[in-house]
């Protein structure tokens, strides 16, 4: 199929993100377990392998959801009693103090959580996803009845422990300029400076040079021209679509039906936004992305337009699975090297000349 854009995932795809974001993830799990609920020795409790898991298993393009869903998941298994219910605070230091002090008394046995995580996993991601997996998917697999421990919705100032950690974990020293605030809970070097370039400059160059491209991406706006302008990919790029997009998509549905609904990946709203900024009627597209949320966006945006969906597992540690994962959720291929995608796309010119 002829083209007239394309359109990028940007983590895992454009950027490899597996020392920045999917250690971000490990390290807020820690510090969420160590701050808030007193366990000590949770290094590597959680591994980079078991974060692909969750993420096969659709819903997380968030990664805040994800780091969210797997201490849910630690929690039910800790020790610590169900708890359906969060009290509701202003500070965030009001938040760490409370799940202390109501975290005592409990056994904190990093042995026996260490086991029942690692032998019942597999399990309960199959029943996860049999909920259509996501964070929703894993409160309906617990029951929602250890929510009260986690405080991952909100202002990060106020009581979104999980995201003020991870923020902080992510962003390090550029933190305090971005959110005007101070780091309370992380003083390293930011994850984001571990990042590296996935796509080569040149490829990108000669891709530009064929056809107008394009970014849907679940990162903050701020976090993802960090990325290009590190990399010095920005000229590549016409149009982008960011988390704060789905966001205010998301409001201005709450106020027109009272309903709240996700605009995020699987959902193809970013993919239709980069289009509609594209002020291109009807045209032919082909979307690369490395997740199965990613693939499932595509298949949905299918049934309004042509658009072909493409896997990547370059990056990917486990590539015989994320190559499965993918085609099973809508793929039409799947590539791993950026040299497969401009060999397509030579192929692809060539038979337009024909």
């Amino acid at each position: 199929m002829a083209i007239d854009l394309l359109i990028f995932d940007m983590d895992g795809v454009l950027i490899d993100v597996s020392n920045s974001y999917r250690q971000t993830i490990l390290r807020s799990i820690e510090l969420y377990l160590k701050l808030g609920l007193g366990f000590e020795k949770v290094e590597r409790l959680v591994t980079e392998e078991e974060v692909s898991l969750f993420k096969l298993v659709g819903g997380f393009n968030n990664d805040w959801d994800l780091t969210s869903g797997i201490l849910l998941y630690l929690i039910s298994l800790s020790g610590l009693p169900p708890c359906k219910n969060r009290k509701h605070f202003i500070r965030i230091q009001d938040v760490v103090s409370f799940l202390q002090e109501r975290s005592k008394g409990f056994p904190r046995d990093i042995e026996r959580l260490h086991d029942e995580y690692k032998n019942n996993l597999n399990p309960f991601l199959k029943k996860v996803k049999g909920y259509k997996g996501g964070l929703k998917g894993v409160r309906l697999a617990l029951k929602h009845s250890w929510e009260g421990w986690l405080y991952h919705q909100g202002d990060l100032n106020q009581e979104n422990l999980v995201q003020r950690i991870f923020q902080e974990v992510y962003l390090g020293d550029k933190f305090p300029s971005y959110y005007h605030l101070p780091l309370l809970f992380y003083h390293g070097k930011g994850l984001y400076l571990k990042e590296r370039l996935l796509f080569p400059r040149r490829i990108l160059s000669r891709l530009r040079r064929k056809i107008p491209m394009g970014i849907a991406s679940g990162r903050p706006r701020a976090e993802a021209e960090l990325a290009l302008k590190r990399f010095r990919i920005e000229p590549y790029f016409d149009y982008m679509v960011t988390f704060e997009s789905c966001r205010e998509e998301e409001e201005r549905f709450y106020l027109s039906t009272g309903k709240r609904k996700s605009f995020s990946k699987p959902h193809p709203y970013s993919l239709f936004r980069v289009i509609e900024e594209a002020g291109l009627f009807s045209p032919r597209c082909a979307y690369v992305g490395d997740s199965v949320d990613d693939m499932r966006a595509a298949q949905e945006a299918k049934k309004k337009l042509r658009i072909l969906a493409i896997g990547y597992i370059g990056s990917s540690s486990q590539k015989r699975l994320s190559r499965e994962s993918l085609l099973q959720a809508g793929a039409d291929f799947v590539i791993s090297q950026p040299e497969h995608l401009l060999r397509w796309m030579d192929e692809n010119e060539r038979g337009w000349e024909t």
